[in-house]
């Protein structure tokens, strides 16, 4: 009968943790709008999906960055439309995906995940793909993600502070607006 009362009473902590953890992934923070424009970017850590480990904005001191920033499988299709535009215009700047999913659920499945993102990622552009799950909930508050689908597009300059930043979805305008804050910086 104790061994009964013991394994229910930790089914009952474990199922709590869960749901506590799972309700953490569904946190929303406001929209941040242009009042992050100058801020420095949230100093969070990530792996690309070949492995090597990053710790933001850091790694990419020194050059402009632009990072395209989705919170659901669902923002690839407006992710991808920037990075077409992006080619087409010819836009010279290190481009890199954010995959940003926070909550402690899925850092546990992390491995799955990133397995699930590599089998439908070429090979040669797992290194521009950095996932980031410990630290998602810094970037999401900084960013805000009430509206999850469409990307944040957000341009650091060489000390890591935003540039520009756009999250309503690709449009031609706001590509030209991208590469004129780009010219600024250059």
């Amino acid at each position: 009968m104790r061994r009964l009362l013991v394994a229910l009473g930790l089914a009952a902590v474990l199922t709590g943790a869960l749901g506590l953890s799972l309700s953490a992934c569904s946190t929303s923070y406001p929209h941040a709008g242009t009042e992050i424009l100058g801020k420095s970017f949230p100093r969070v850590r990530g792996a690309s999906l070949d492995g090597k480990e990053y710790v933001l904005p850091d790694a990419f001191a020194g050059a402009p960055v632009l990072l395209l920033i989705g919170y659901e499988q669902d923002t690839q299709f407006d992710l991808d439309r920037w990075l077409l535009g992006l080619q087409q215009a010819g836009v010279q700047v290190r481009t890199h995906e954010l995959p940003t999913i926070p909550g402690l659920v899925p850092g546990l499945f992390a491995g799955r995940i990133d397995a699930g993102m590599r089998s439908g990622i070429p090979k040669e552009d797992w290194p521009a793909v950095i996932t980031i799950y410990r630290d998602g909930a810094d970037v999401a508050r900084f960013t805000g993600n009430e509206n999850r689908l469409p990307g944040r597009i957000v341009l650091l300059d060489a000390q890591g502070r935003v540039a520009f930043f756009h999250d309503r979805g690709y449009s031609v305008a706001t590509l030209q607006r991208l590469q004129d804050a780009l010219a600024k910086l250059r």
